[in-house]
């Protein structure tokens, strides 16, 4: 795909490596996408997309403060047409699932080449929803998944059973102790399941998790 004039493109991810990375990255392409401003956090990428209008922003998933997730969510409901383009290193359906009701136009790796890329935003500006290849088929065959019911609570927010039998019992208030005993499985493998939870849910504590779970009906 060919255009006219190039896309103006802002980045945000809150490593100056990551956003330096990528403006090298893109630099031999700067006929085809042009990076014309860049942030560090979500306060700082909404001023920028105000002023500079951008076709397409590129934002990491995961940024200290609010995430790319909350950035793409306040751009959806103030900008409708902005286009925004997530990039993570998780290879997670949970996150894929999370952007795309955000109103994201994409959600790509950021193990993902120059040349790809490119040709990934200027689909995104041309209407497209792009997503790595490699998650799309992993995420069609969840999506049948459900609609067979052939998952467990917690599976759409894409938790595993195991993780999802956790949430369950911190919405029953157990402690992590409890959850060992219950679960017949050791304290600090409750902790890592918990992290997990609390990763998947793009939550901050337990707090948040249980909040989710009840919001999103996993558990009534």
């Amino acid at each position: 795909m060919t255009q006219a004039t190039p896309l103006r493109l802002v980045v945000v991810d809150d490593h100056e490596m990551v956003v330096q990375g990528l403006k090298a990255m893109l630099a031999p392409f700067r006929g085809r996408v042009r990076v014309v401003g860049t942030a560090h956090d979500a306060v700082a990428a909404m001023d920028a997309v105000l002023s500079l209008a951008p076709d397409i922003v590129l934002c990491d998933v995961r940024m200290a403060g609010d995430s790319g997730l909350d950035l793409c969510r306040r751009l959806h409901e103030r900008l409708p047409e902005q286009k925004v383009v997530l990039l993570s290193v998780y290879d997670d359906e949970q996150y894929l699932f999370q952007a795309l009701r955000a109103g994201a136009a994409g959600y790509l790796l950021k193990r993902i080449g120059g040349e790809e890329l490119v040709r990934q935003l200027e689909l995104a500006a041309s209407g497209v929803t792009v997503v790595d290849a490699t998650m799309a088929g992993r995420a069609a065959a969840s999506a049948a998944r459900l609609e067979r019911n052939e998952f467990w609570p917690g599976a759409r927010l894409g938790l595993t059973h195991r993780e999802s039998e956790v949430l369950a019992l911190l919405v029953a208030g157990h402690s992590n102790r409890a959850i060992a005993a219950e679960l017949v499985i050791g304290e600090e493998t409750v902790k890592s399941h918990v992290r997990a939870v609390l990763r998947k849910l793009d939550v901050p504590d337990r707090t948040a998790a249980v909040a989710a779970a009840l919001r999103e009906g996993v558990f009534r």
